[in-house]
């Protein structure tokens, strides 16, 4: 796997261990050991700003997931030989605004940054929360997948 991870705002990351739960996740999802996707840790002012201009809502979010693909919860897409890697999208996640949201809920912040990074790439695996159908699919995941870390969601 190809998980390219950028810290480009100052609070303290785990991006070698956040890089590694990323990886596992695609693993786990049964992509092709050539996919390549991005995590970017961005200070809140950026994702605002993301957040206004693509989902057009006001202020800092935890997560914002942007798929290159259109895959839907399970499916692996076929690929031809010697087809390129498949190439997911990018995740930005705001850990100023995620620690907040910790303290907030009473949850630990580390625990917190490993939803945010296994949630965006659901999203990019077409995972998703419209409905109540598809967030507790959506969520279960996320337990399942924070359970080999041994991490539990909140």
């Amino acid at each position: 796997m190809n998980v390219d991870v950028t810290d480009e705002q100052s609070l303290p990351v785990d991006t070698a261990g956040l890089r590694h739960l990323a990886e596992l996740v695609l693993t786990a999802e049964g992509l092709p050991a050539d996919t390549e996707v991005s995590v970017v840790f961005v200070p809140d002012e950026v994702i605002a700003a993301y957040n206004r201009r693509f989902m057009e809502r006001e202020g800092p979010t935890d997560v914002l997931a942007f798929p290159l693909e259109r895959l839907r919860p399970g499916e692996v897409p076929e690929r031809a030989p010697g087809a390129p890697p498949l190439v997911l999208g990018d995740v930005f996640i705001a850990p100023g605004h995620v620690a907040v949201q910790a303290e907030r809920l009473g949850a630990d912040v580390e625990t917190e940054m490993a939803l945010m990074v296994v949630h965006g790439l659901l999203h990019l695996l077409g995972y998703d929360h419209v409905d109540d159908e598809d967030a507790e699919l959506m969520e279960r995941r996320e337990r399942e997948l924070l359970a080999e870390v041994g991490m539990v969601r909140r």
